[in-house]
């Protein structure tokens, strides 16, 4: 059977723990961190992502904690998220919301928490 040390797991997931600084609601799944720019109906830098732990099922994953304090500065229809590395200008994660939702510039947004996983090799 094939297997992997947690370590090798956590460097990859550590990136987002400690790069990750910004989290964006996109109108389509970002493609690279300039297209973020295009597709974003809001964001917030009040993004607080877990170390790696163990995954449900196996594999190692990160939480990103709920987000209560978004700002919504498009109006549109969001059906993704992106979260970014603005330093470095690295898209690190996208995935889809677990339900679209329309937005008004000017509003705010929330958003569940969320885990980012990798699975054990099979």
């Amino acid at each position: 059977m094939a297997t992997l040390n947690d370590r090798v797991f956590d460097n990859g997931l550590t990136v987002l723990d400690t790069e990750a600084n910004a989290i964006h609601i996109t109108s389509a799944e970002a493609t690279d961190f300039a297209n973020v720019s295009s597709v974003t109906l809001g964001n917030s830098t009040s993004l607080s992502i877990g170390a790696p732990a163990d995954r449900s099922g196996g594999g190692r994953e990160v939480v990103v904690a709920a987000i209560t304090d978004g700002s919504v500065t498009g109006t549109g229809t969001a059906t993704h998220y992106a979260i970014v590395d603005t330093v470095n200008s690295r898209l690190l994660a996208t995935s889809t919301l677990t339900a679209s939702q329309a937005v008004t510039s000017g509003n705010t947004f929330t958003l569940s928490s969320v885990a980012i996983g990798i699975p054990d090799p099979a």
